[in-house]
């Protein structure tokens, strides 16, 4: 009997050490089909924190500027050449200059701010805090700066088009998803208010983290262009709109349920992308049926094709809200092209099918926001985790740019990049 209680112990401790979104899964079907779990007598939900703890909101205290020298508000370039191989330098998002205030995004009229969230909380395995740095350092070849860097499929140069910025990194209580989310989303909103124009505001992209960044990200979004004006493309392996969660309201498995939940975006403006495995379930499948959710399945691309699951999506894109933010978590990829997150799934997307999708979909949508999310390079011994990561937020600026000068026409590719001129 004590054998048998340390065996269950033992499996219990286990499953909690590696509780992802497929325990999430699991966990939403079976009380779903069989009831809830019991509250126990005397049991209380938390335990209260300590306001008076002089540590208590250390993590979301800025620091005193006030010794630091005067300037005037604009981005601040901290790189001492005019041009660097991808290892040298001081690590920022590709090498930009960067930005430490709303004012410094507004003087210089930064189009797109890049900015980290190192939320590592929502999922069993730790590492995804380790995603920003890693995406930062994540240039294994060429250079930056004076160097040109354009996309050889379009011939275009995001670096050179657009104005952008490192923002640096949201503040994050690594004790807690529920106190990081709202401080994120006010992060993210400062940054996405600024008008660079007239009309015209700054884009944040916003790298992770794990998944319960999407919940703050895209409701920073709606407080900014408007509740049920923003429209979400999701990539990913599973469909992360679990409803239980061990009582909290909010783990990396859980973030659409919330946003659905709370209506800051209708179902109809929901579209993923990649799902396969074993989550969503049948009863995951008919709630997003019943809220009128548009999915493409792996399954679908295996039957009828890429290609043609591809345009789909785009043609989607553009039936809905005005406003466009995609959430892409790195695992909608073939572990075989990212090892290094925490939910790996077999059967994924290829890079040759991602990197096109996103560069459309940011030259032929409106899109105002975009998130990577589950980047863990703590499991991945090798580079190539980050590398693609790096890329598919490439092919996001490259469509951004691409939009702004006009190259919008349906899949544009360089002529000198489809054809050597001899036919």
């Amino acid at each position: 009997m004590i054998y048998s209680r340390y065996l269950l112990t033992a499996a219990l401790s286990m499953l909690l050490a590696s509780f992802h979104v497929h325990a999430v899964g699991l966990l939403d079907s079976s009380l779903e089909k069989h009831g809830t779990a019991p509250i126990r007598e005397g049991e209380k939900p938390v335990i209260p924190l300590d306001t008076k703890d002089p540590s208590y909101n250390v993590w979301n205290t800025l620091r005193d500027t006030s010794g630091d020298p005067k300037r005037e508000p604009g981005i601040i370039n901290v790189q001492k050449y005019d041009m660097g191989f991808s290892w040298a330098g001081i690590p920022t998002f590709f090498h930009l200059p960067i930005a430490l205030t709303p004012e410094d995004l507004k003087a210089s009229k930064v189009e797109v701010a890049i900015m980290g969230a190192y939320t590592d909380m929502g999922g069993g395995m730790r590492g995804a805090a380790h995603g920003p740095n890693a995406f930062r350092n994540s240039e294994v070849y060429g250079g930056w700066g004076v160097v040109k860097t354009p996309n050889m499929h379009v011939m275009v140069d995001p670096m050179k088009e657009m104005v952008m910025a490192d923002y640096g990194d949201a503040p994050i209580d690594m004790m807690s998803t529920e106190r990081s989310v709202h401080a994120i989303r006010e992060f993210v909103y400062q940054a996405a208010a600024v008008e660079y124009e007239p009309g015209k505001h700054v884009m944040p992209i916003i790298i992770g983290g794990d998944h319960s960044l999407m919940y703050p990200d895209v409701a920073a979004l709606t407080d900014v262009y408007g509740k049920g004006n923003v429209g979400v493309i999701h990539f990913d392996a599973h469909y992360d709109a679990g409803k239980y969660g061990m009582g909290h309201l909010l783990n990396h498995g859980m973030p659409v349920y919330r946003l659905i939940e709370e209506g800051l975006v209708p179902g109809k403006n929901f579209i993923q992308v990649g799902l396969r495995g074993y989550y969503p379930d049948e009863e995951s499948f008919n709630w997003m049926r019943e809220n009128n959710f548009r999915y493409h399945t792996m399954a679908e691309v295996e039957k009828r094709g890429w290609g043609k699951v591809m345009e789909d999506i785009i043609k989607e894109a553009n039936d809905g809200p005005e406003y466009l933010f995609i959430s892409f978590d790195i695992d909608v990829l073939d572990p075989a092209f990212v090892p290094g997150t925490g939910t790996p799934e077999p059967g994924g997307l290829t890079p040759r099918e991602a990197f096109p999708l996103v560069r459309r979909l940011c030259a032929e949508s409106n899109v105002v926001g975009f998130e990577l999310v589950e980047l863990n390079p703590l499991v991945d011994p090798t580079y190539v985790s980050a590398m693609n990561a790096n890329r598919i937020v490439r092919e996001c600026l490259t469509g951004m740019a691409m939009r702004k000068m006009g190259l919008t026409d349906k899949h544009y590719l360089s002529p000198n990049t489809v054809d050597d001129g001899r036919k």
